[in-house]
């Protein structure tokens, strides 16, 4: 007898997602993770390639991400008063996927030997028009898509994964391929064009994937309404000021908000330490394509383990896991800073125990979602995702000043042929003592998300509440 496709999840929530579904979606995260992970790459770029000064790209980075941290809840709030049903979360992705591949290829194209103002004004331009326009016009709907293409916590879930998989894929590929790749190409600046023109054109590709899938499918809604269900209605806006109001009365999302802004700083800084860390303190910064390829190991394995390991343990639990396991392989580092054996093992480590956590990300924030339907009777649903963007793209603004903090306090100077102790110490310092405090300072922020067990309950609560207006 042939097997039939499980048509509900162990909650009783009826299940929504295909195979295809997956990777297509996936596709998109991929191309939106190449996007995020090429800035991280610029501040090397722009120091080591370009000539720029260390508080000069300290300051574009920082005011790029800041500036575009606002664009997220303002573009949040837009995608929550438009209309289109659930199609309007991919209108973005198809009308900008040309532009965000042009983005892309421009960004290396800084007038090498132009002034310094004229230097800053482009970098800071095209960092602008990447992150605070295009890519949040992208992200920002995209991300909604968890939560009204299925009600699954265990879909939302595999989504989750498959998203990190993307995520992380585009963290692999930036983080192998681009050092040892623009050197094989002669390590200039033409180098690095050559290189952002191919990624340009993937992206292009991915998102196409992407958006031809996500036009197509039903959504939790739809599937409702041919199964004879009552269809849900389109949520009614809430203006952007009581809207904020309500997300800062939801302690969830606070500290969704907290956890995913100090997250967004080890990040920015782990985007670009590597590099620096293989050129000062081992001699080669082609090493890190060997870091990258451990890294990709530590994933892969992790993204086999995570589905078991978040059932096992639950969202809480993952997140504890993960955040305790990344402070402790970073203060091992701590103990002997200069032996690549030790620094590649703890990074595989460390990606490895932090994997299951990052699948988690958008499963948090459509948990507060959730819990904005119980305590309003809104969801807010890009309004809550473009106001964490908002935290993310805050907390990546943080790391970049911070990462040119410390190179500045260690008087850091790329034209020198060695590293100088003060050099030395303020790579370890960005990279070894940093993430210790941060994971442990956001271990005890999660200490009052509590939700996770109190979500079943509210959500019968809100189905009684819709029943009951139905009478």
């Amino acid at each position: 007898m042939a097997k039939t496709k499980k048509e509900y999840d162990s909650e009783g929530v009826k299940l929504t997602m295909r195979t295809r579904d997956y990777l297509a979606d996936m596709s998109g995260q991929l191309a939106l993770g190449l996007m995020a992970n090429l800035v991280g790459q610029l501040q090397y770029f722009y120091t080591d390639k370009v000539g720029m000064a260390v508080g000069s790209v300290g300051v574009v980075m920082a005011i790029s991400k800041i500036l575009d941290a606002f664009t997220d809840v303002i573009f949040g709030n837009i995608v929550d008063h438009s209309r289109g049903g659930n199609k309007k979360y991919f209108r973005w992705m198809i009308t900008l996927a040309v532009p965000a591949a042009a983005i892309v290829a421009l960004l290396f194209m800084i007038p090498a030997n132009a002034a310094t103002g004229v230097q800053v004004a482009y970098a800071l331009i095209t960092n602008l028009l990447l992150t605070a326009v295009i890519y949040t016009m992208i992200a920002t709907p995209f991300a909604a898509v968890m939560v009204v293409r299925t009600k699954s916590n265990s879909e939302r879930s595999s989504m989750g994964i498959f998203r990190a998989v993307g995520n992380y894929g585009a963290g692999m590929i930036v983080a192998i391929a681009t050092v040892p790749v623009t050197n094989l190409l002669g390590g200039t600046q033409s180098a690095w064009i050559k290189y952002g023109v191919v990624l340009a054109l993937f992206v292009l590709l991915l998102f196409l994937i992407c958006w031809r899938n996500g036009h197509k499918a039903a959504f939790t809604r739809e599937e409702e309404s041919e199964s004879g269900s009552p269809a849900e209605q389109e949520e009614e806006p809430v203006p952007f000021g009581p809207a904020m109001g309500m997300l800062f009365k939801n302690k969830y999302w606070v500290i969704v908000l907290l956890f995913n802004t100090i997250t967004a700083v080890t990040s920015a800084v782990a985007a670009s330490s590597g590099t620096y860390y293989c050129k000062w303190i081992f001699g080669n910064d082609n090493l890190v394509a060997i870091l990258g390829a451990a890294g990709m190991l530590g994933t892969l394995v992790g993204f086999v383990v995570s589905k078991p390991i978040i059932n096992k343990f639950g969202v809480k639990g993952t997140v504890d896991i993960g955040l305790l396991g990344a402070a402790f392989f970073a203060g091992i580092r701590c103990f002997a800073p200069t032996n690549y054996v030790v620094y590649a093992t703890t990074a595989l480590l460390a990606s490895f125990i932090q994997i299951p956590l990052m699948c988690l990300y958008g499963v948090l924030t459509a948990m507060t979602v959730d819990y904005n339907e119980w305590k309003y009777e809104k969801k807010l649903v890009a309004m809550s995702g473009g106001a964490i963007g908002f935290g993310n793209k805050v907390g990546s603004g943080l790391g970049s000043l911070l990462l040119s903090m410390f190179l500045i306090i260690g008087s850091y100077d790329p034209s020198l042929a060695e590293a100088t102790s003060s050099m030395r110490w303020s790579i370890y310092g960005f990279s070894n003592y940093l993430p210790v405090v941060i994971n442990l300072l956001m271990f005890f922020i999660f200490r009052g998300f509590d939700l996770e067990k109190k979500l079943p309950q509210l959500r019968q609560e809100i189905e009684a509440r819709k029943a009951a207006k139905q009478d």
